[in-house]
């Protein structure tokens, strides 16, 4: 099993008039998922000059652990509002440390 952390920024942009929505609905995952045994980092930004462009920074200890968040019932009642609140699909970028 691979046991290199995974870090990531995930990108999510509100339909119109969903930026309060999104924002709420993305913040309450955040208490939760640093609960999690895996979760190493889950931290929200909101773009300051793009309102409603949301960005949550996250890392976790494996794999493993990443896929234990996507399990979660907090995560599966976030996933199933993606077509009520996000413009487009969310966009996953891995990240890999350098220094």
């Amino acid at each position: 099993m691979n046991t290199t952390p995974i870090i990531g920024i995930a990108v999510l942009k509100a339909r119109p008039g969903r930026r309060e929505s999104l924002r709420a609905a993305l913040s309450a995952l955040v208490p939760p998922t640093r609960q999690e045994p895996g979760c190493l980092d889950y931290t929200l930004f909101e773009l300051r000059d793009e309102p409603g462009s949301f960005y949550m920074r996250e890392s976790f200890r494996d794999q493993a652990a990443l896929d234990a968040h996507l399990a979660t019932p907090h995560f599966k009642a976030f996933e199933q509002r993606f077509d009520e609140l996000l413009e487009e699909p969310i966009r996953l970028v891995f990240l890999e440390q350098v220094a």
